[in-house]
């Protein structure tokens, strides 16, 4: 065999030791000499070798294998580049419809809210659906009461009544009632156990002086049941006081009965008979028709014919709603005015009967000036004015129940606000604070406002 040609074996090949193998054997060595016989370190991995990452010799040799750091920006060197300026947006038509329910919210930016201002000028549709949105805000953040308008119940009765009578309609004497009732009834819904328990004082006058009793909302849910009951007996519907004993039929009596039959004070459970009882008399008088409405409901020391009396529970209905409201500090308003003005008339009718009474009492000095008159004739008089909602005006007959008011024999004249006189009525405000306006007869409006403060009991 042919052995390797010396020349191909070892042409270009370095060895081991990092010389060149020459074909006579010897060994030549990669001379890295500079020009002054020193050797050049760079490549032979010394210090200024790759592993190093020295500089390139001056001399012009190889670079660095590896890069040197570059400077950091904080540390002085070129600032960071300006962002760009944001872009202006486009305020399209779709876009600026999409704002409308924000701008009606006032939840727009200063330049979007000027945007869509501009919009409204110019398109007729999206003005009309920014109006309709602004209006229904509107309504959400009302700034006053969200309590119902007194009067709204009986509009919408009204309404409905004129499309489709019913079969069998509410006397008008008995509307007040109902109404009254309802919105109590209202007021109670939502209340908790403490509502139901928070101390009420009920106020009323008995022989000129100022008279109070303690209870709490239910307490004033039972009195109602118990006084309505006087109308529910005359009707032949159950008595709530069951086999309850009363010593008089009287409201402060059968009020009496009732609390004291109670093993505990009344609660809650109050009001689900009190709200039965009250819509079955409201049935009862509606199936009686308006013949019924003279039936005697005795009141122990007086009778009232069934229309009257259904307006008196209507007027005590709504004083003790109030007692209750300011017992929970909750706002409550008058009655409408159409069922004010019958509460107003009652309580003037039936003011001579009760001077009479007082001047038997002897409650009210005899007049200088006073004299009988037949049954009918026109006697002295007070004018009474009943100022606001549900006003009018009124001539009292001053020295007989069955005289008739003269304006021609009227000696004094009185002016009131119509919820201030029911307050009077109610025995909540005192006599001698109660007439907004007094001319003639000292003694006869001292005995008039004295009477009408009469009018209250418990």
């Amino acid at each position: 065999m042919n052995g390797p040609d010396p020349d191909e074996a070892y042409d270009d090949h370095e060895d081991a030791g990092g010389g060149r193998a020459e074909p006579d054997g010897s060994r030549q060595e990669n001379d890295t000499r500079g020009e002054n016989g020193s050797r050049d370190e760079q490549g032979a991995g010394g210090p200024s070798g790759p592993g190093q990452g020295g500089a390139p010799h001056a001399g012009g040799g190889r670079p660095p294998r590896i890069p040197l750091p570059r400077t950091s920006v904080e540390d002085g060197g070129p600032p960071l580049p300006a962002p760009p300026p944001p872009e202006r947006p486009v305020f399209t038509h779709p876009l600026l419809k999409s704002l409308l329910g924000a701008w009606a919210l006032a939840a727009c930016s200063a330049e979007e809210a000027t945007a869509v201002e501009e919009h409204l000028g110019s398109c007729g549709g999206c003005a009309d659906e920014a109006r309709r949105l602004r209006e229904a805000v509107g309504l959400l953040q009302r700034p006053e009461s969200l309590d119902l308008d007194p009067g709204l119940r009986t509009r919408v009765l009204q309404t409905c009544l004129e499309r489709r009578p019913p079969r069998i309609p509410v006397p008008e004497w008995a509307a007040a009632y109902d109404a009254e009732t309802a919105r109590l009834d209202a007021l109670l819904q939502d209340f908790g156990d403490a509502e139901w328990h928070a101390p009420v004082r009920l106020r009323w006058f008995r022989a000129d002086e100022a008279t109070t009793r303690r209870t709490t909302v239910a307490g004033v849910i039972a009195h109602l049941l118990s006084v309505d009951g006087l109308v529910a007996v005359a009707l032949g519907l159950d008595d709530p006081l069951g086999d309850v004993p009363s010593a008089r039929p009287t409201p402060a009596e059968r009020t009496e009965a009732y609390w004291r039959a109670s093993h505990f004070p009344p609660t809650r459970s109050v009001r689900a008979p009190w709200r039965e009882q009250s819509h079955s008399l409201v049935r009862t008088v509606s199936f009686t028709g308006g013949g019924a409405g003279k039936l005697p409901i005795p009141y122990g020391d007086f009778d009232l014919p069934l229309h009257d009396a259904m307006l008196d529970r209507a007027f005590e209905c709504w004083v003790h709603a109030e007692d209750i409201a300011d017992a929970v500090d909750y706002p409550y308003d008058p009655p409408a005015p159409r069922h004010l003005h019958r509460m107003i008339d009652l309580a003037a009718r039936m003011l001579p009967a009760v001077l009479a009474h007082r001047r038997q009492a002897g409650l009210a000095a005899p007049a200088p000036h006073r004299h009988l008159v037949a049954a009918g004739e026109p006697g002295r008089s007070l004018r009474l004015e009943i100022e606001g909602s549900g006003g009018g005006e009124w001539l009292i007959p001053l020295d007989s129940p069955a005289a008739k008011g003269s304006a021609e024999h009227e000696v004094a004249h009185v002016a009131l606000d119509g919820v201030e006189f029911c307050r009077l009525a109610a025995g909540h405000v005192p006599p001698q604070e109660a007439a907004a306006g007094q001319v003639g007869d000292r003694e006869a409006i001292r005995d008039v406002l004295f009477a009408a403060a009469s009018l209250s009991r418990m």
